[in-house]
């Protein structure tokens, strides 16, 4: 979906970068929590809104500066942390310019595998690693791996390439 005109050189209208939208949904009470796509393709400079349905969620990357995570987005892109989202219809809005994959994770629901791949442009950087590749190196030794249910629940990059909209399963 695009966001509408933008102006590019004068009087020439240009497309305004596209805005994808990704739900953040939750059923049975709470027992089975996702995004909705779990996994995307995008262009460089493409706008990603999450839109909270039911429950309490968050979107938060993989990466050091939230709560020692490990790194998988690429280097050069800003982390991000929407904070608690509470209301039905609540949102936040990242534009991903870097190219790579962008892995992150609900904050409360990590541990039941609530989590989501954004690959922008070509599947590089440290998403594109095994989930343990910086365990060898001393100075990463306070982060975080990804927790067992949440590996499982990432599409293959191979399937995101391949079919460029992974669906929830929920």
């Amino acid at each position: 979906m695009l966001a509408g005109l933008a102006t590019g050189l004068v009087g020439i209208p240009a497309l305004a970068e596209p805005v994808v939208e990704i739900r953040m949904r939750s059923v049975e009470g709470g027992a089975h929590v996702g995004f909705d796509p779990v996994g995307l393709l995008v262009r460089p400079g493409t706008t990603v809104r999450w839109i909270i349905e039911a429950d309490v969620h968050t979107t938060t990357a993989y990466h050091p500066a939230n709560d020692d995570h490990a790194l998988r987005i690429p280097e050069g892109a800003e982390p991000w942390d929407s904070d608690y989202l509470v209301n039905p219809g609540d949102s936040f809005e990242l534009k991903l310019s870097v190219e790579g994959v962008y892995d992150y994770f609900c904050a409360p629901h990590e541990l039941a595998g609530m989590v989501g791949r954004i690959i922008v442009g070509r599947p590089t950087g440290p998403g594109s690693r095994p989930f343990d590749y910086f365990k060898k190196d001393s100075t990463k030794a306070n982060w975080k791996s990804v927790p067992p249910a949440a590996r499982t629940a990432f599409p293959s990059l191979e399937e995101i390439m391949r079919k460029r909209l992974i669906p929830w399963p929920g």
